[in-house]
């Protein structure tokens, strides 16, 4: 009996030494992973991939390898291309140069992309390679000025940078007539944009002192201005009607006739201009195009969590199909949980952070006021908006959301 209980004892010992040096090995296996940093590429410096850059840089910036790779040399807002259009802000004041960006883990390279490869997870650009353990595409939507016939012979459009600074240069010289802000293509971003632009543009008539021999009409696929929001649809239609703007809704403008000064609509409509201010259609840039990601115009995605079907491989903002609106705000939200999923793995665990689609969009009424509309797209049945009040109150409110993102991104 004595033999067998030390046997038995001895037996229980070995077992217990085996599952220390089992969980020791364990413990030194990932000690070692750890020490490995976690190289992340990110493909485009826009709300999301700023964000997600800065979320990383803060949480886990000792074992980040991040690289920001943008074409261009500098970040801003879309809402300050209406300020630079309308001549209250120059073009350089609203930019924010990338060179600045200084966060642990992260660098920034100003290349031009020519070939992703979401199976390998590398990229290449126009002056190398580079290759990760995740990949985020974050590249936005480019403008297609070419799909609409005759749009670049003799329209304008103000989506675009270089767009907005040409108007801003032949508003000033405008001096009577038609003018149109039409839309020519769905889906397109920030979706209240046309209708700021016309009640800004009646402000900017209204002190040039011409008003009065100018007529603005506004061309929009929806039946209101802000679907998800009665509210703030009830109150430009208002503002509107108040400052003489024609509202054309439930249709796009299909061709612009330079020779005639014709504005096409899609059901042969045709209307006169001497101003054409066109939302451009828009399209994934062609390097996105080429990588064998998209799927009916766009990057599908799990909207919980933003993944594509390529492992280790997400896509948000613009080039994606998120559920929600293309517009800044959306892709800001989409990063975050994109960064707690890439944390949460990178620690060996599963998040349980998901998009929730909610969003906030301001809206200018001109004056100096500003509204506000909380939308929400996936909780109910249908997408829904809750209206506040266009004020100066809301106005500062939007001055200190373009600041505080300056000074956590930059």
């Amino acid at each position: 009996m004595e033999a067998r209980g030390e046997k038995y004892i001895s037996k229980q010992i070995f077992s217990l030494n085996n599952a220390s040096i089992s969980m020791l090995f364990i413990k030194l296996s990932l000690k070692t992973m750890n020490k490995r940093k976690l190289r992340v590429l990110v493909l485009g410096a826009g709300f999301g991939g700023l964000e997600i850059s800065t979320i990383l840089s803060e949480r886990i910036g000792d074992s980040l390898d991040l690289t920001l790779i943008d074409k261009n040399d500098s970040f801003f807002f879309g809402f300050s291309k209406l300020d630079v259009m309308f001549g209250k802000r120059s073009a350089d004041s609203v930019k924010m140069y990338y060179h600045k960006i200084a966060k642990p883990g992260v660098r920034f390279r100003q290349e031009t992309l020519v070939a992703i490869d979401p199976e390998k997870k590398e990229v290449a650009t126009n002056t190398g390679k580079y290759s990760a353990d995740i990949l985020v595409i974050a590249l936005g939507a480019d403008y297609d000025i070419t799909a609409t016939p005759g749009l670049s012979e003799g329209g304008n459009e103000f989506y675009s940078f270089e767009g907005a600074v040409q108007l801003g240069k032949i508003l000033p010289t405008f001096e009577k007539g038609n003018i149109i802000v039409g839309v020519t293509g769905f889906p397109f971003k920030c979706p209240p944009a046309p209708s700021e632009a016309v009640l800004l543009l009646h402000d900017y008539l209204l002190q040039k002192g011409i008003r009065d021999k100018c007529k603005i009409s506004l061309v929009v696929p929806f039946e209101l201005p802000i679907p998800p929001s009665f509210g703030t649809s009830k109150a430009l239609l208002a503002a509107f009607k108040e400052k003489n703007i024609e509202y054309i809704p439930e249709i796009m403008v299909g061709a612009i006739e330079p020779g005639k000064k014709l504005a096409v609509l899609d059901d042969g409509t045709e209307l006169p201009f001497d101003l054409f201010m066109g939302i451009p259609e828009h399209r994934v840039p062609k390097v996105v195009e080429e990588s064998g990601l998209l799927f009916d115009e766009w990057i599908p995605v799990d909207k919980k969590n933003l993944k594509t079907k390529f492992a280790g491989v997400y896509a948000l903002g613009d080039v994606a199909s998120m559920g929600t609106p293309k517009a800044g705000n959306f892709a800001e939200s989409a990063a975050r949980i994109v960064a707690e999923n890439i944390i949460s793995e990178f620690h060996g665990f599963e998040s349980t952070e998901e998009q929730n689609g909610l969003g906030t969009c301001f809206v200018e009424f001109g004056e100096g006021n500003v509204a506000r509309v909380d939308v929400d797209f996936f909780s109910g049945p249908s997408s829904s908006g809750k209206h506040f009040e266009a004020s100066k109150k809301i106005a500062a409110e939007k001055k200190s959301y373009e600041s505080s993102r300056k000074a956590r991104w930059f």
